[in-house]
């Protein structure tokens, strides 16, 4: 029987610390993978709902965006795929009971975890101001309501449209439609706080803000560079692929300031030998220093350049543009700095250099260990550079390989959701629907914080996601929202931006991907794009959480029917009823979705184009692949202080809090915990056990402050720690971002540990 949800918040002032684990998945996973589900689901639940995911005739995982191989197993889903899948498709339920027992106060003292645990929301509820509760409210007077406070506006841009990565091509499409015709393009993301910096990078220097490889590449390399990467918590999947990939003989370099069991060893719970052996995958760990990486990829760019033979001189000649500056640049790479910046050794480098010379096939990896930080941007291109050199785009087995972390964060920014779109994009757009979409850039995720802040932003639409546990600054962030006239959610379950509210607010509850998705034209199916550029159809297979529930492309159309009236052109209610229309429209709007209907109807899906991928060809500026010439960066930290990264626990999927353990790390029944080495800890005169204040430095001088961590010694890089978020998302300056991008730099922040009275 599935179980009920917690009465009160657990207990977290004294975790248990054990020694952190050196493999992931096997025999535990499958335990931990069968009762959390059973506890959300049942048992009878539980097997209909898991043997669907990323099944070609089922739904797409809510997870993350790990691609699946034309072969699908039984069982296609990893321990935190189905976590995601039991918390969305739980018999738990918020009901309008719930909202009446719980003023908002009481909701903002509780912790994201129960809050989550509470289940799925039943009926759109709203806060009157002044209100203290929310309450049931019927969907037309909900979307009066929006429709009354966007038509106060002085101006469109006083409102702000944001996405999260696990709403669907059509309901994104639909939503950046609305925000365009509306007359703004404030449509920032999910992407603007984690791959904006790779998708920056990637068009600059490609001319395409996306990956380059296919999950067969990966089968095909010679050599695997992992970095600022830990998928066996974040992209759990990715680990077959590198089971796979090493059976063919390629070799794995990870860099990473904390040693991952995911990359230690693998124990795949789909076959006997992975359940009792596993397979070992890191060839060699690079335990780089926070920040490090640029150096790291400047000085083997300049050993590549001094090694007779080892410059594709032919590709580098035919498909690229500014090497004679890139090349300058990389022969002052200095040995020193390098090793400072970095923390490895010199033997460690020079190995890594041979696993790259004897490679003819590379491709690099990466995550937010490489994107949130301010030469982020900066990082990447030199990642590319090292590609570049060896000719390592453009072919089989090759490329650049940004992990994406939600499961269509990269396919709504493929629909439009971007606040500073193309030309090209606009132009379709208008001849497609016959209005003017505005030209000028809209907000980002920083930008919208900072408008709401001054009172430049008065109304807030979020379409899934939770904003203000998702952002940095959190003291910022949250009285900027509450500055707000209206906030407005369209969520499945509860989470902290709920109790964060404007002076009025809304909760829309909406169909997840597990659920049935049944319009005026019949059942109906979305689509997703995943890390790797393929689309595919998603089908729900469970009957709605409740009958009061509208999918997030009718609450787009529904609400775009209210708001811009009679006066519309745009044919709402028909995309509403057949979410094949909307697909039509996107076919002529998007590159590389002709035939959309037609394709998504083959099992799989398909492939969207890739130029450099598929042609060698480069779509920038210069008209060639772009070797780029950086000052090397790396974070400098004064005497007495760490640098902290902000990193998930293995019960936790972005904000979403499964559990509060970390079992790969040790980490059991807690959440505010600091990793720190030893040595550091001894330094700082910290024992482990002890407790800890994080106080954070910023040139700004304000105090942000995250109390009472418990200090676990851990084999961390030296000078490095880390802590999990959202609890320290408090610690990260509003204006610490990437340069071009405006990424938050939370995996660089300054702080000092005060020892603080035990819990």
């Amino acid at each position: 029987m599935p179980s009920k949800p917690p009465a009160g918040d657990p207990v977290q002032d004294a975790p248990q610390v054990a020694a952190p684990q050196h493999a992931a998945a096997g025999l535990t996973a499958i335990a931990h993978t069968l009762r959390m589900a059973q506890e959300q689901m049942g048992v009878a639940r539980t097997a209909r709902t898991l043997l669907k995911v990323n099944q070609k005739d089922g739904f797409d995982c809510p997870g993350c965006a790990w691609p699946e191989g034309d072969k699908r197993h039984l069982a296609e889903f990893c321990e935190n795929g189905a976590k995601a899948v039991a918390e969305e498709a739980t018999v738990r339920r918020v009901t309008p009971e719930f909202f009446a027992a719980h003023p908002v106060s009481d909701l903002a003292e509780r912790s994201g975890y129960w809050l989550g645990q509470q289940g799925r929301i039943t009926r759109p509820v709203h806060l009157a101001e002044g209100a203290t509760h929310y309450e049931p409210v019927s969907w037309e007077k909900a979307f009066a309501i929006i429709a009354e406070e966007l038509g106060a506006l002085g101006s469109p841009d006083e409102a702000l449209f944001y996405t999260s990565g696990r709403t669907s091509n059509e309901a994104a499409f639909l939503l950046q439609l609305f925000a365009r015709e509306f007359g703004t393009n404030n449509l920032p993301d999910c992407s603007n706080m984690c791959h904006e910096s790779s998708g920056s990078a990637l068009t600059e220097t490609i001319g395409v803000g996306k990956g380059s490889v296919s999950l067969e590449d990966l089968h095909q390399a010679d050599l695997i560079i992992v970095a600022g990467q830990n998928p066996g918590t974040n992209h759990p999947r990715m680990l077959t692929a590198l089971e796979q990939a090493k059976a063919s003989g390629a070799k794995i370099i990870s860099v990473n300031p904390l040693p991952e069991a995911g990359l230690e060893r693998f124990k795949n719970p789909q076959s006997v030998s992975g359940l009792v052996k596993g397979v070992s995958l890191t060839d060699l760990f690079l335990q780089v220093r926070i920040g490090g990486d640029q150096a790291l990829f400047r000085l083997l760019n300049k050993l590549i350049l001094e090694r007779d033979g080892a410059v594709d001189e032919a590709f580098v000649a035919a498909h690229t543009h500014g090497f004679e500056e890139f090349a300058e640049a990389a022969r002052s790479a200095d040995w020193e700095e390098t090793l400072a910046a970095t923390g490895l050794g010199r033997e460690e480098i020079e190995r890594a250099l041979a696993m790259v010379l004897a490679s003819e096939r590379t491709i690099v990896c990466w995550a937010m260990g490489l994107t949130q930080h301010k030469h982020s941007v900066a990082t990447i291109r030199e990642v590319v550079n090292f590609l570049l050199l060896r000719g390592n785009i453009g072919r089989p087995g090759a490329g650049v390989c940004p992990v994406r972390g939600h499961s269509n964060v990269q396919g709504d920014r493929t629909m439009g959701i971007f606040e500073r779109p193309s030309a090209a994009f606009l132009d379709a757009l208008e001849a497609e629907f016959g209005f003017a979409p505005p030209r000028h850039h809209g907000l980002d995720v920083v930008r919208s914080i900072e408008a709401l802040r001054d009172g430049r932003a008065k109304v807030f639409f979020a379409m899934g996601g939770n904003f203000v546990a998702a952002t940095p600054d959190t003291a910022v962030t949250e009285a900027a929202v509450r500055r707000a006239r209206l906030t407005v959610h369209v969520s499945t379950k509860l989470n902290r931006s709920h109790a964060v509210t404007g002076r009025r607010a809304l909760i829309l509850p909406t169909l997840g991907r597990t659920d049935k998705d049944v319009q005026a034209g019949g059942r109906q199916v979305v689509t997703v794009e995943d890390s790797m550029g393929m689309v595919h159809a998603s089908r729900g297979n469970l009957a709605p959480a409740g009958r009061h529930l509208l999918s997030e492309p009718a609450i787009v159309a529904r609400m775009a029917r209210a708001v811009l009236g009679a006066g519309s052109r745009t044919p709402w209610e028909e995309f509403e009823k057949d979410y094949g229309t909307i697909r039509e429209r996107i076919a002529r709007v998007v590159p590389g979705f002709e035939d959309f209907n037609a394709k998504i109807a083959r099992p799989g899906g398909f492939a969207l184009p890739h130029a450099p991928r598929d042609e060698r060809r480069f779509p920038t500026a210069t008209g060639k692949a772009n070797f780029t010439a950086a000052p090397v960066e790396y974070p400098k930290v004064p005497a007495g202080r760490l640098l902290l990264q902000t990193l998930r626990s293995h019960d936790q999927y972005n904000t979403t809090i499964y559990g509060l353990d970390d079992r790969y790390r040790g980490i059991k029944g807690g959440r505010r915990v600091v990793l720190v080495h030893p040595d550091d800890a001894r330094e700082l005169g910290l024992a482990d056990g002890a407790y800890a204040d994080l106080v954070g430095e910023w040139k700004d001088g304000v105090e942000r402050r995250a109390p009472g961590f418990r200090v676990v010694h851990y084999p961390t890089a030296r000078g490095c720690a880390a802590a999990y978020y959202p609890e320290t998302n408090v610690l990260v300056p509003l204006d610490s971002t990437a340069d071009t991008s405006n990424t938050p730099a939370s995996k660089s922040v300054v702080v000092r540990l005060e020892q603080s009275p035990s819990a």
